[in-house]
C-alpha cells in the first residue's frame, strides 16, 4: 500500500506524538483529521489499535486489527493485535485467542512474539507441553536473552519460571 502523503502523514506523527505523551484524546482528534479514504491505511490501523488497546476497548480493538488482518495481511502485528484483543473482548476469550494465533505462525516464523503469546495463551488454558514446546519455540526465533528477560516479568508464564530460570 502507497506510504501516506501530507497532510494525512503529519496527522497520523501527530497522533503518535500525543501517544507518546499518553494522551489518548488528542492522538484520537489527530486521527479523524486524516482524510476519510485514509483511515484504512494499516498505518493509521496500527495508531487506531493503540489507542483502543490503551483505553481497555477491547472490542472496537479487535474491530480495527481485524481489519488490519484484511488490509495488511504480511505484517505480523495485525494478527498479534487480533489474538491480543481477542483475548481480552468480551466476545472473545483465551480460547479464541489461541486458534486466531495458531492461524499466524505459519505466515511469520521468524516472529518471536507469535509462539511466544502462544506459550503465553497454552500455559493460561493449562496445557503445560504446549507451552513449553511454544516458548522453546520462541527462544529460538527471538534469543534466549530477550526472551527469557520478558518471559520472568510476564506473568502469564508463571507456571514454566522454574523451566526458564534454569535456561
Amino acid at each position: 500500500m502507497a506510504a501516506l502523503e501530507p497532510p494525512d502523514i503529519f496527522y497520523l506523527n501527530a497522533a503518535i506524538g500525543w501517544l507518546g505523551l499518553q494522551n489518548r484524546v488528542e492522538a484520537r482528534l489527530e486521527l479523524e483529521r486524516i482524510s476519510p479514504a485514509k483511515r484504512e491505511h494499516p498505518d493509521v490501523l496500527e495508531v487506531d489499535w493503540v489507542i483502543h488497546a490503551e483505553a481497555k476497548e477491547w472490542s472496537e480493538g479487535l474491530r480495527v486489527a481485524r481489519l488490519l488482518v484484511k488490509k495488511a495481511p504480511k505484517r505480523a502485528t495485525g494478527w498479534l493485535h487480533q489474538s491480543y484483543a481477542l483475548r481480552r473482548a468480551s466476545e472473545g476469550g483465551l480460547e479464541a485467542a489461541w486458534d486466531a494465533l495458531l492461524l499466524a505462525v505459519a505466515k511469520f516464523p521468524k516472529e518471536a512474539t507469535i509462539p511466544y503469546n502462544l506459550a503465553c495463551y497454552a500455559c493460561q488454558l493449562g496445557r503445560m507441553d504446549e507451552a513449553k514446546a511454544w516458548f522453546d519455540r520462541a527462544v529460538h526465533v527471538g534469543g534466549k536473552k530477550s526472551i527469557k528477560e520478558m518471559a520472568l516479568a510476564d506473568q502469564d508464564l508463571l507456571p514454566l519460571w522454574p523451566d526458564i530460570l534454569k535456561l
